[in-house]
C-alpha cells in the first residue's frame, strides 16, 4: 500500500516489490558469472572419464572400459556415489539435500529390533540362529544413507558385531569370533569389550600370552573393569594349567623313548 509523508513528498511504498521487479532480482543473481580464479582452477583439473551407466534404469555409474563400479585398471571407485544414488532413486521424496542432522527413526528400530531378536536367541541357546539375526542386524545398520552421522553407525555395528562374535565362540566357531572382535576393536578402539571378546577368542585358539596382551590394552582404556581383570586372572590360571599338561605329556613321551636296560643273563 503507498502512502507519503507530507505535502510534497513522493508517494511510495514499504511493502514487497513487485512480482516482476522480484524475477528480475532473481535473474540478476541466477546470471552472476562465476568467479573468474575459480573456474580457471576448474578448468585445469578437469579430466575427462569415460563412463557407463548402469541398472537400474541407468542411475549408477561404471568405468567405460570395463563396466566396473570399483576397478583397479581405470583407478576409479564409483561405490559411495552409487549408494547416494540408489538411496535417492529408492526415496523419492526425500528432500535434496537433506535436512542437517537427519536421522532415520525407522532404522534405528529395525536395527534394535532385529539385534533383539539375536539377544533372545542366544540366552536360549540356539547360537548358530543368533549369529544369523546378528548378521542381518549389521546388514541394516550399513545401510544408513551417506548423510547421517558415521559414528552412530558404527556404534550399532560395534556392539552387534560383539554380540556376535559371543554367538561365534559359544558355537565352537573361535576364528570367526576372533575376526568379528578384531573388527570391533578398528571401529571402536577405546570400547574395552572388543578387547575382552578378542581376548576370549585367543584364549581358546590357546594364544594365552596374546590374549593377555589383547586384556592389558583394553584396561588401559578402562582401568579397574572389573570384567577384564577377572578375565585376566582367567587367562593366567589357564595358561599354567596348560603348562603343567604339556610338561605331563613330554615327562610322558620321554618314558616312553627310554631304552630298557639290558638284563645279563647268569650262568
Amino acid at each position: 500500500m503507498s502512502h507519503s509523508h507530507g505535502p510534497g513528498q513522493p508517494s511510495h511504498t514499504h511493502g514487497p516489490p513487485p512480482p516482476q521487479q522480484q524475477q528480475g532480482g532473481m535473474q540478476q543473481l541466477a546470471a552472476r558469472p562465476p568467479d573468474p580464479i575459480m573456474q580457471a582452477m576448474i578448468e585445469a583439473t578437469y579430466v575427462p572419464i569415460e563412463v557407463n551407466f548402469g541398472p537400474p534404469d541407468n542411475s549408477s555409474v561404471l568405468c567405460g572400459p570395463h563396466s566396473k563400479e570399483e576397478c583397479a585398471e581405470c583407478d576409479v571407485d564409483y561405490t559411495n556415489l552409487n549408494r547416494l544414488s540408489r538411496t535417492l532413486l529408492m526415496n523419492p521424496s526425500l528432500r535434496c539435500p537433506p535436512p542437517p542432522q537427519v536421522v532415520s527413526q525407522k532404522l534405528n528400530q529395525a536395527v534394535h529390533n532385529v539385534k533383539e531378536e539375536g539377544n533372545a536367541l542366544f540366552k536360549a541357546g540356539r547360537h548358530d540362529q543368533a549369529i544369523q539375526r546378528y548378521t542381518m542386524a549389521t546388514n541394516i545398520a550399513v545401510q544408513r544413507p551417506p548423510w547421517e552421522a558415521s559414528q552412530m553407525m558404527l556404534n550399532e555395528l560395534s556392539t552387534v558385531l560383539s554380540n556376535r562374535s559371543a554367538a561365534y565362540l559359544e558355537a565352537g566357531d573361535f576364528i570367526n569370533a576372533l575376526v568379528d572382535a578384531e573388527t570391533v576393536i578398528q571401529i571402536r578402539r577405546p570400547w574395552s569389550k572388543g578387547h575382552f571378546r578378542k581376548a576370549k577368542a585367543l584364549m581358546k585358539l590357546g594364544k594365552f600370552q596374546e590374549a593377555r596382551d589383547a586384556i592389558q590394552l583394553g584396561l588401559s582404556f578402562e582401568f579397574g573393569n572389573a570384567e577384564m581383570t577377572q578375565m585376566l586372572a582367567d587367562i593366567d590360571e589357564a595358561w599354567q594349567l596348560h603348562e603343567q599338561e604339556l610338561a605331563a605329556q613330554n615327562k610322558k613321551a620321554s618314558k616312553k623313548d627310554e631304552v630298557p636296560p639290558l638284563i645279563s643273563a647268569t650262568a
